[in-house]
């Protein structure tokens, strides 16, 4: 694998103009998608909601996500991740605009069918985020500089979770409990508006040459987008993506199996409410904990296992089990507290390795939406079952079961990396003629 180019001063800062207002949106896009989150406890007890009859709507938003990001991956790969930043900043932008006025009006009818369409409507247009931002990313990132970029995204979702459950927690504390929906259609419309003006699809775009990234598909730059199913057959023909697809739907399910439901499990078990020091530790620690794992995991992949991402995501996923087995068993609010933070420093340095950076390393530059929409897909059908199921499970058997039910899919993501311990964009391809585009093969040949 080549090294990574060294970049002139000015590429680097328009480079940080590019990715740096694409990370303020996917995070404005957390808060308008995880304040339903934030306001689980709130909806609950106000509504009269069991937790089932509340993982409805969350089940409904997560299974639509999940086939939606599926469809618009390879549609992100062929009208660019530009375009569909700003198709999802609209659409999103508009459904927490309307929840947030439904509410505001006293909506109280039919609540679980109303609320189970608009947030899945508000989870279609917010599943152009993550395609959008690892399309965009992929021409400006050589692969030995991608690790770094796994951290960034990382920080991106960090960020996201900030504004949505500790920025939110806040809201729900001072404001009307709505404007957990109205403030963020007006964050993600601001970001709207800077990523249209910013925003570049690839280095050519903003006045710079292209460059050969080192990744899957470096040899076929200057070609015409991938038609869906040779998309298709890239994907699902390649053994290292399918066993990453296979291990996202393991982090969806510990990811939203502690997101969904940490905040009534505080308030529950622990007796922390919205405004309380602990609480803003629990919603802050989200934060911290992500840029820390995320950081590291990029630290760790590039620095001491020559970019290969799977060693890392291993050593994460057993961190994660010890993590929520500690969160399960703490007697200790405070403890909690700070467990929440720990446990998503695992968990969001995973997630951000995975759907961040390998779908860019074996995706490639063309089809690096459509590697991340898998990833990100069948993480959100593993979500969805946190909803509905797990809140069903969680009425009868209580909290005392809950982390018993996230830790096997962390073990399983753990074993499913042994299996990919060594494997790398480019592994066991013969290097062509020295200085040639050629100098990089696809890890899936294509065919005569």
């Amino acid at each position: 694998m080549s090294e990574a180019p060294v970049h002139p001063p000015e590429y680097r800062r328009r480079r940080f103009l590019n990715w740096f207002p694409l990370g303020l949106t996917y995070a404005t896009f957390y808060m308008g998608r995880y304040n339903l989150n934030v306001a689980s406890k709130s909806m609950m007890d106000m509504f009269h909601l069991t937790k089932a009859e509340f993982g409805v709507i969350a089940t409904a938003g997560f299974w639509t996500y999940a086939l939606s990001v599926m469809f618009n991956g390879p549609l992100a790969d062929r009208i660019g991740g530009k375009k569909a930043i700003l198709i999802g900043a609209v659409g999103a932008s508009l459904l927490n605009l309307v929840i947030g006025l439904l509410f505001l009006n006293g909506w109280q009818t039919k609540l679980i069918v109303g609320m189970s369409l608009l947030y899945a409507l508000n989870q279609y247009f917010q599943s152009f985020g993550a395609l959008s931002v690892v399309k965009v990313n992929a021409p400006w990132f050589h692969v030995k500089e991608r690790g770094v970029f796994g951290g960034i995204f990382g920080i991106m979702i960090s960020s996201g979770y900030f504004l949505a459950m500790t920025v939110g927690g806040w809201i729900l504390s001072y404001l009307p409990w709505y404007m957990v929906f109205l403030i963020p259609s007006a964050a993600i419309f601001l970001m709207f508006l800077v990523d249209l003006f910013l925003v570049k699809d690839t280095p050519k775009d903003a006045g710079f040459e292209n460059f050969n990234t080192g990744d899957a598909t470096a040899h076929e730059t200057g070609q015409p987008p991938l038609k869906y199913a040779e998309l298709m057959r890239r994907v699902f023909t390649n053994p290292v993506i399918v066993t990453l697809i296979v291990a996202e739907f393991c982090t969806g399910f510990v990811r939203q199996g502690l997101m969904l439901w940490f905040v009534p499990f505080l308030a529950e078990v622990h007796k922390i409410e919205h405004g309380s020091a602990l609480f803003s530790i629990a919603t802050a620690g989200t934060t911290v904990g992500g840029i820390l794992g995320g950081m590291l995991c990029g630290y760790l992949s590039d620095r001491w296992f020559q970019s290969r991402r799977p060693p890392v995501a291993f050593i994460f996923y057993l961190g994660q089990i010890v993590a929520l087995f500690w969160l399960g068993h703490t007697h200790s609010p405070t403890a909690a507290a700070y467990l929440i933070g720990f446990s998503c420093m695992w968990i969001f340095g995973v997630h951000g390795m995975l759907s961040g950076t390998a779908s860019m390393d074996f995706g490639g530059t063309r089809a690096a939406s459509t590697v991340a929409g898998m990833l990100d897909g069948v993480q959100y059908l593993a979500s969805g079952l946190t909803g509905f199921l797990m809140g069903h499970f969680l009425d009868k058997w209580g909290w005392g079961s809950w982390t018993w039910m996230i830790m096997p899919f962390s073990l399983i993501g753990a074993l499913l990396m042994t299996r990919l311990w060594n494997e790398t964009p480019l592994k066991n391809r013969p290097a062509p003629a020295e200085g040639t585009l050629e100098e990089h093969r696809p890890l899936v040949e294509d065919e005569a």
